[in-house]
């Protein structure tokens, strides 16, 4: 199966503006990022405005992670800047990271503490901690207090990880990974209690990644495609899934050939192309007329109407045609 990319000039028309009302969360201007000579980013921008929830989505590689680690810190980029709460990232005060609850890359580090021992350990670090969320979320594990964290599975850590972020009351999320190592299960109800701790606030902002797509349908607002070396569409999630389709031709042996001695197709309505052994299936923004001409004007014989056919998609085959497979 071949998968065939288009560059993202005809994309542009779908990405959401900033807001000029509301001072963003976070703010990436002219970022620029590379390990060695892989450029992960060239010039990425976009802004986070409060009180949404945002899902950063892409393949492997892409640089989701590094970005987190960018956000907070914990990196310097080659070039550009990096904004949360106004501050450059790469010199948060104190008081700006009180605001930020973090989830990176797994849920616990300090293991060899019990449920009691962790939430002292992290009070005294946050003005706005309520223990009561705290314990709220983790006795839904039925353990006593005194059990350790090494102890407890995948799951249970990740509840006492979220018990953990929400008592912080942040105002900023960044989640990265969350869904690594959860049963369906446990996915759920980290979503379920994550819901409603952000129907208390309407204000507070979500920032986060995951593998894990069909959990981004009910939950994000605002989805960012990140593709290699920068790439970028930010849009709502309503939009791209009511807005990307994939329409579908059939392989003959009229046009059994084409694409054969071509690397790609030359055209920007389309974003990406699979191809299968009896037919090809092309994803794009634009409409099925559009999409016809396009191909037509490209060397694809289609005189019946029905020569082309929209295929519904879930949300990940929506992303998978978005990104592609590989």
């Amino acid at each position: 199966m071949l998968s065939i990319k288009q560059g993202p000039a005809f994309f542009k028309k779908y990405v959401t503006g900033k807001d000029s009302t509301m001072t963003p969360v976070i703010e990436v201007e002219h970022l620029t990022h590379q390990y060695g000579k892989q450029i992960i980013y060239e010039d990425l921008n976009f802004t986070i405005p409060p009180g949404k929830i945002y899902g950063l989505l892409g393949k492997n590689g892409v640089g989701k992670t590094t970005l987190i680690k960018i956000l907070m810190g914990f990196l310097r980029p080659a070039a550009g800047k990096c904004r949360v709460f106004g501050e450059d990232s790469h010199n948060l005060s104190s008081a700006a990271r009180t605001r930020i609850g973090l989830l990176f890359e797994g849920h616990l580090s300090y293991e060899f503490m019990s449920i009691k021992q962790i939430e002292k350990f992290y009070a005294p670090f946050y003005p706005a901690w309520d223990r009561d969320i705290y314990y709220h979320l983790v006795d839904k594990l039925g353990l006593d207090h005194d059990h350790l964290i090494k102890n407890m599975s995948c799951g249970q850590r990740s509840q006492v990880v979220l018990g953990l972020i929400m008592a912080q009351q942040p105002e900023l999320l960044l989640l990265d990974d969350y869904s690594i190592g959860l049963d369906a299960g446990y996915r759920r109800l980290f979503l379920d209690d994550m819901r409603e701790f952000l129907n208390k606030e309407m204000n507070r902002t979500v920032f986060l990644t995951s593998h894990v797509i069909q959990d981004m349908e009910d939950f994000v607002d605002e989805v960012i495609f990140l593709e290699r070396g920068g790439g970028l569409l930010t849009t709502s999630l309503t939009k791209f899934k009511n807005g990307f389709r994939c329409y579908r031709v059939r392989r003959n042996k009229k046009n059994h050939s084409f694409l054969k001695n071509q690397d790609r197709l030359f055209n920007p309505l389309i974003k990406n192309i699979e191809t299968h052994a009896d037919y090809w299936d092309f994803f794009t923004f634009a409409e099925k007329n559009k999409v016809r001409d396009a191909l037509r004007e490209q060397g694809l014989a289609m005189n019946d109407p029905d020569d082309l056919k929209e295929v519904p998609m879930t949300l990940e085959d929506a992303f998978i045609g978005y990104t592609g497979r590989y």
